[in-house]
């Protein structure tokens, strides 16, 4: 059962890498660093925003961005280190 565990806890953390990997690359380009037109960008963008997107949307529902920044993904991130650690007291208690 703790395999089972460490497994969910891994992907959890590689879901969380993707989260920031994609408000990195959001900040990147809106500050002109990464050009959309170039295709590998805009392929990497969409790619992350595919994967990421299912779990944003909902929560950007009940939560509007605040001062234009939108706090999704903190609030994403936070959700899913209460998960992570649910997990630990299920598979490892």
């Amino acid at each position: 059962m703790a395999f089972i565990g460490q497994i969910l806890i891994l992907a959890l953390q590689i879901y969380t890498f993707l989260i920031i990997a994609q408000v990195v690359i959001s900040w990147l380009v809106a500050f002109g660093v990464i050009n959309t037109s170039n295709p590998q960008a805009y392929r990497l963008m969409r790619g992350l925003e595919k994967l990421i997107e299912p779990v944003m949307a909902p929560v950007r529902r009940f939560i509007p961005p605040i001062g234009g920044i939108d706090i999704t993904p903190i609030i994403v991130i936070f959700g899913i280190m209460i998960l992570e650690r649910l997990i630990a007291l299920i598979f490892f208690a």
